[in-house]
């Protein structure tokens, strides 16, 4: 995970002094570059970067990201945010005794030369320190957030991208960790970031190869008796990584631009999956694909989606999409009106993670949404918690009030089924039912009673734990 954190660390490498006045001080080429007035701009920031990592010297980089700042422009206007990052970075000048960059919008780079990590960490705490505190622009306070990223070199960077990239990604662990963090790029996040690079690479020749495994998860209605639905999920075998889960590599695909490739592919074979469902005549409510909301608001996904319905002659109702709920913060306009053209489309709408927080009851209430999922995490808690079970029957009345299904995902024991019956969820998924099968095996299992299925399930389940 990497060395992050907010209070100070009892580690070998703190305890060295931090002699600012001798150690602090900044490339000496840096000032013949010019300083924009608001710390230099991205080219100076670039160039000293190169010089830095190709000089004998050694020390660590260190970026400030300045979190929720558009907020703050629509709290306290633009001009108002503008004296608050000349103040932010006269502070991280003066603390760090180095030129600090504005490096783009509200994200700051300086260079520590001749810094030690630990120290480097001392440091930042003591900036996070006082980013606990407000900060008072023309008589008015405010509070603002910064997350920490620390690099050193020489070490994993071998230019100026791919040390911004480190940063980066250094940037983003600290912010997985709460407001105020700070984290080191070490052997372990560099560990993480070339396993995703390893992914990345590898997702085109698994699509033009056909190398994702195409499995399925059975949803169990326990008033019928027997699984009358199932998710679409897919995972492949990447060299000297192993399986790697869609829940790995779709955020990777995201994040490289593969999305629309991993996630049209999958579309195509839930099509050609529910066509063979109607052709064997099986019995089954729907079978649902997961879809990003980058793919979404994708200017033609709609229409892909509407090709695929009249290609493979799907009836109404039988496809479904998934959207996590988060993805309503993210366009929710844009979403929305997608929603509705798929719903039009005679394709049913699942809500997952209902229950997570992102989108309260009301918001629910105008959607065109057919069904919700539990939030996986308060099946964990009926567990442990006997509070979470009022919170669970008051979800499971709420969607029946409101006309919609409710599928209650990550099921794995008699205790979580038998509280979920007495609250009346009947729809159910998870291991206490079926593991994931493979496609291959959904016409079998679909419509059939978990007596019936028990013997291949049971090999499957086998298979997982090899």
């Amino acid at each position: 995970m990497g060395l992050f954190g907010r209070k100070k660390q009892n580690t070998e490498s703190k305890a060295e002094p931090m002699e600012k006045t001798a150690a602090a001080e900044p490339l000496a080429e840096a000032s013949d570059l010019g300083d924009t007035g608001l710390g230099g701009d991205r080219m100076v920031c670039r160039h000293q970067l190169e010089r830095a990592l190709t000089g004998e010297g050694q020390g660590v980089v260190m970026k400030f990201y300045i979190e929720n700042f558009k907020r703050m422009n629509e709290l306290f206007g633009f001009a108002y945010c503008e004296e608050l990052l000349k103040e932010i970075l006269e502070y991280l000048k003066e603390e760090t005794g180095c030129i600090v960059y504005r490096y783009v919008g509200v994200e700051f780079i300086t260079i520590l030369k001749g810094r030690t990590q630990g120290q480097a960490v001392r440091l930042a705490e003591e900036i996070l320190d006082r980013f606990s505190q407000s900060w008072k622009i023309d008589g008015t306070d405010c509070m603002c957030s910064c997350q920490i990223g620390l690099c050193s070199y020489p070490g994993y960077a071998e230019g100026a991208d791919q040390l911004l990239k480190y940063l980066d990604l250094a940037v983003s662990k600290a912010a997985e960790t709460g407001i105020n963090q700070y984290a080191v790029y070490d052997s372990k996040l560099h560990a993480t970031y070339l396993r995703k690079q390893a992914i990345a690479r590898y997702i085109s020749t698994a699509l033009e190869n056909h190398e994702l495994e195409i499995r399925f998860r059975p949803t169990y209605n326990t008033k019928e008796g027997c699984f009358v639905r199932a998710e679409y999920y897919m995972r492949m075998f990447v060299k000297d990584i192993g399986m790697v889960g869609s829940a790995e590599f779709v955020p990777i695909a995201e994040d490289t631009g593969q999305i629309s490739s991993v996630e049209y592919y999958a579309l195509e074979r839930v099509a050609q999956e529910i066509a063979e469902l109607e052709r064997k005549g099986v019995e089954y409510e729907s079978i649902a694909v997961p879809v990003s909301p980058v793919l979404i608001i994708q200017e033609n996904f709609v229409d892909t989606v509407q090709s695929m319905i009249q290609k493979y002659q799907i009836p109404s109702g039988k496809l479904a999409v998934e959207i996590d709920e988060y993805a309503l913060t993210t366009s929710p306009v844009i979403i929305e009106i997608v929603m509705q053209q798929l719903k039009e489309l005679g394709v049913e709408l699942i809500l997952n993670n209902f229950g997570s927080g992102y989108s309260g009851i009301s918001k629910i209430l105008e959607l065109p949404v057919d069904t919700l999922k539990f939030e996986r995490m308060f099946m964990w808690e009926l567990e442990t918690n006997p509070k979470s079970e009022p919170i669970v029957e008051c979800l499971i009345k709420a969607s029946d009030k409101l006309g919609k299904r409710l599928i209650a995902e990550g099921v794995e024991t008699q205790r979580q089924l038998d509280i979920l019956e007495k609250f009346g969820c009947i729809y159910q998924q998870g291991f206490y039912y079926s593991p994931t099968i493979p496609q291959e095996l959904l016409a079998s299992v679909l419509g059939k009673s978990m007596e019936e299925t028990k013997a291949v399930l049971d090999q499957e389940r086998e298979k997982l734990k090899r």
